[in-house]
């Protein structure tokens, strides 16, 4: 429920773009700084969590979250001002960041360890299965609006219904959240041993030695190595290479404009003539696209490699961007109607799918099984912290940017992502290691 919540949250707005744009009259900038607000929202969440979680539990943090997508959804439904809109949006942006960082650490401090890899690939499906929701139920109550995102709609206008339903999953979060167990990691840490070894009972295998498990953790903390940010400083560029590697992965993954797709698709697609209502369909099949690739690169990731997937993943992006940037080009105007002709709006189509998918078979799951084994294990923390801020950060800036860019030029904004999904081959063939076979051990 923390991935699904991540994922709807961050991609609902998808659905409010052209409402809030037309009930506050803002322009490109401001607008973008609403939808952009909640990253940075996320990147403090993020910070927070870790030391939260080791101060009053995993479960504490998740219901902590729970009440800040809950009160944001409320808030972001019935804002006075675009400036308040984009407070509630920057609070779920913070229960966003918490679930980012808490629901992956639980799943490997609780889950056995023949069940860990699996369960922890269920976050990424979760992530991708609420921006599918989030589109359908986007759809579902833009046609119950008679295709009007501002049409009235159980006397509010349709977009602030979609901002709000988002209560509902995030009240079954925190109710769920209070029927899960600590931690054992966690109560071994506050000296609770008894209670790390009743849980570790319930959710080992049959036969498990529970005291072997607790020795282990108890040592395992004795000798824990807490990284700081000094531990990265190393080499003529000022931080060791490996984090250099890592801060590239999360920021070209954004860099190819992705998130573009999750929160503006349905603005995106009225911008050149398609009709609301088809809009939110191509938005609602584009993240079914993003499902099935998430499961493909799932499925391959460690028969293939990472290398050879995310090459593959930055081949397909360069050429369906590119196609995309030709299609939009012949972007017109006539009578005070914008329209694509019929050839480059289908092209369009296409390559926005299959830019979706190239994306999710690849670099939507490569980066972050990456940035999990690519770090030496004494500095694997701290890195990780900063490689996700530097993911934060860039997808910032690709959101922030994106209305103002395509009144500029939307088709000179896909040729830039063009450009940077192009650039990310070389990147990958010169400083990436091939992680595949090898343990965490070894990466030194």
């Amino acid at each position: 429920m923390g991935g699904f919540l991540f994922g709807y949250d961050s991609a609902v707005i998808n659905g409010a773009v052209e409402g809030i744009r037309g009930r506050f009259g803002v322009g490109s900038a401001a607008l973008g700084a609403v939808i952009a607000i909640p990253l940075l929202g996320a990147a403090l969440g993020a910070m927070a969590a870790g030391r939260l979680a080791d101060r009053v539990g995993r479960p504490r943090v998740m219901q902590v979250a729970a009440v800040l997508f809950a009160v944001s959804a409320l808030g972001s439904m019935l804002p006075l001002t675009v400036w308040d809109l984009a407070f509630w949006r920057a609070l779920g942006g913070v229960a966003i960041g918490m679930a980012s960082v808490i629901a992956p650490a639980y799943i490997a401090e609780v889950a056995p360890a023949a069940q860990r890899g699996r369960l922890a690939s269920f976050q990424q499906a979760a992530i991708v299965l609420g921006i599918a929701v989030s589109q359908l139920v986007n759809w579902g109550l833009l046609s119950l609006a008679d295709g009007d995102q501002r049409g009235a709609l159980f006397g509010l206008e349709a977009w602030q219904v979609m901002l709000g339903v988002e209560v509902l999953p995030a009240v079954l979060y925190g109710l769920l959240a209070l029927r899960i167990p600590e931690s054992p990691r966690h109560l071994v840490a506050q000296g609770r041993t008894e209670e790390a070894r009743r849980v570790l009972a319930a959710v080992e295998a049959d036969g498990a030695d529970v005291d072997a498990v607790v020795a282990r953790i108890e040592s395992r903390l004795r000798g824990e190595h807490k990284p700081r940010l000094r531990d990265l400083v190393g080499g003529r560029s000022g931080l060791l290479p490996i984090v250099w590697v890592g801060i590239g992965l999360s920021v070209f993954q954004q860099l190819v404009g992705i998130n573009v797709i999750f929160y503006y698709s349905s603005s995106l697609w009225q911008s050149v003539g398609v009709d609301p209502g088809s809009s939110f369909l191509y938005s609602f099949t584009t993240s079914i696209i993003n499902v099935l690739g998430t499961v493909i690169a799932m499925l391959f990731v460690d028969r293939i490699g990472r290398k050879p997937l995310a090459l593959v993943g930055s081949a397909g992006m360069a050429v369906s961007l590119a196609l995309a940037a030709w299609a939009f080009s012949f972007r017109t105007e006539i009578d005070g109607a914008i329209a694509l002709p019929d050839a480059q709006g289908a092209v369009a189509l296409v390559a926005a799918h299959a830019f979706v998918l190239f994306f999710a078979l690849s670099w939507g799951v490569v980066v972050w099984v990456m940035l999990g084994e690519i770090f030496p294990t004494r500095i694997r923390a701290a890195a990780l912290g900063v490689a996700a801020s530097a993911q934060w950060i860039a997808n910032w800036l690709i959101t922030v940017s994106f209305p103002s860019l395509s009144d500029w030029n939307l088709s000179g904004s896909y040729v830039m992502y063009a450009a940077f999904a192009l650039l990310s081959i070389p990147f990958i063939v010169r400083f990436v290691p091939e992680t595949k076979g090898r343990s965490l051990e070894d990466m030194g």
